[in-house]
């Protein structure tokens, strides 16, 4: 969430961050503004009429003590008449409040001056290509036809128990979707991660703290009984365990990975870009989060690309890293690189990850503080990203590595899985 400073201390630049967005802001400034300006005369009413009651209530004490009974009475019917107005005065308080914060969190976070501008992925910036690219025969397959081949996924049987978007994975693919959750946290650790295991459920509470609510709730599974949330990436429990934490200056950094299913309703998905492994409802993810000290988030922003990249190397994929443009950026991000590995069978690039810079807007729906050595109080940074998510991984890991013989794993897997080929 942005701040009333942000908003309100330098409105031109506001409006041409958030038109990086695609966001015409200028109605809601205004009506934030009216309602900031209303808020503030309300408290200045509130804090006047309790000073008043203050001083009526010393005079009421001292007028029994001189005996003037009935100038006793007349101040105590003043200070319950000014009960009455403050009590009016604060319900009109909190009704400003509630419409202030409620117009506020409509708005996107600032993107990053770096972000270029553009409407949709095709004004992505490319900023960096690696891997070798593999050579396949015409003939090569796509992984949900590798799947049927050895057996390793079965769709329709996750139709059958489930719905569509929910794999049943078998024998060497169950082993190679295990092996490649350990493979990702034993990276991620030895980076200096500290694992945890979250719940897969969360509460409201949670989804504000990290911008899913209420900006995302059809894209989540709700359980309405309990009025709980599937989670739809680590991200959301992971950097909630520091909602309304005031951190010390020495706590910097904070570096947390975990491994959840995530689970997402991705409503309106059809055609043949969702096929197979390319888009699910519930699928296998390895996270990373950090809690930043302002001034170097974007450092530590640097160092999570740099460590993704590290392990998408390993895997030995082609990949590229994309800078987003602000019509293709998330409503709580400032900055995101992209990162995509080539499925050679299908000709085109996968989304494996994003990693993110969210500056202080999770901090504020967090109320996630630091204090400095003067005691005063700071909004900290939160980043987050995929590290990896494992379908489209895996998709371009079966499509990649098919040979005559079988399908190849990556050297780096081979202490894992237990076995170097599929056949």
């Amino acid at each position: 969430m942005l701040t009333l400073k942000q908003l309100r201390e330098n409105r031109a630049y506001a409006l041409e961050r958030l038109a990086v967005k695609g966001v015409d802001a200028a109605a809601t400034l205004d009506k934030i503004e009216q309602l900031d300006d209303t808020r503030k005369a309300l408290q200045g009413k509130l804090d006047a009429n309790l000073a008043q009651q203050n001083a009526v209530a010393k005079q009421v004490g001292m007028l029994f003590k001189a005996g003037k009974q009935d100038e006793a009475n007349a101040a105590k019917a003043t200070t319950a008449a000014l009960k009455e107005e403050s009590k009016t005065l604060e319900a009109q308080l909190r009704e400003t409040e509630t419409k202030l914060t409620e117009t506020i969190v409509t708005l996107p976070n600032f993107p990053h001056i770096s972000v270029p501008k553009g409407l949709s992925a095709a004004d992505n910036e490319i900023v960096r290509t690696g891997g070798p690219m593999p050579e396949l025969p015409a003939d090569a397959k796509p992984h949900w036809e590798l799947a049927s081949q050895y057996d390793i996924i079965d769709f329709e049987l996750g139709v059958k128990l489930t719905g569509a978007g929910f794999p049943v994975y078998k024998g060497k693919g169950s082993a190679l979707q295990r092996a490649l959750i350990s493979f990702f946290l034993d990276c991620n650790t030895a980076a200096g991660y500290t694992e945890v295991m979250p719940p897969l459920m969360v509460n409201e509470a949670s989804g504000f703290g990290t911008g899913q609510l209420p900006d995302k709730e059809g894209q989540m599974y709700h359980v309405n009984l309990d009025n709980f949330y599937l989670i739809p990436t680590a991200e959301v429990p992971v950097t909630n365990i520091y909602r309304d934490v005031i951190l010390n200056e020495s706590d910097f950094p904070i570096k947390l990975t975990a491994y959840t299913p995530c689970f997402r309703r991705e409503a309106g998905s059809y055609g043949k870009d969702v096929r197979g492994l390319n888009r699910l409802h519930q699928f296998d993810k390895v996270e990373i989060v950090q809690i930043s000290h302002p001034d170097v988030s974007y450092q530590a922003l640097d160092g999570m690309v740099a460590h993704v990249e590290s392990i998408v190397q390993k895997l030995e994929l082609p990949y590229r890293i994309v800078r987003l443009c602000g019509g293709d950026l998330s409503f709580t991000s400032a900055l995101t690189f992209d990162f995509e590995v080539y499925s050679a069978a299908q000709g085109r690039w996968l989304e494996v990850s994003s990693v993110s810079n969210f500056e202080s807007f999770q901090a504020n729906r967090l109320k996630l503080r630091w204090k400095d050595s003067n005691k005063k109080m700071h909004l900290a940074h939160t980043l987050n990203g995929s590290s990896l998510a494992l379908p489209r991984i895996v998709a371009a890991l079966l499509e990649n590595n098919q040979t005559p013989e079988g399908i190849r794993i990556p050297k780096v897997l081979v202490p894992y899985t237990r076995f170097d080929m599929i056949k």
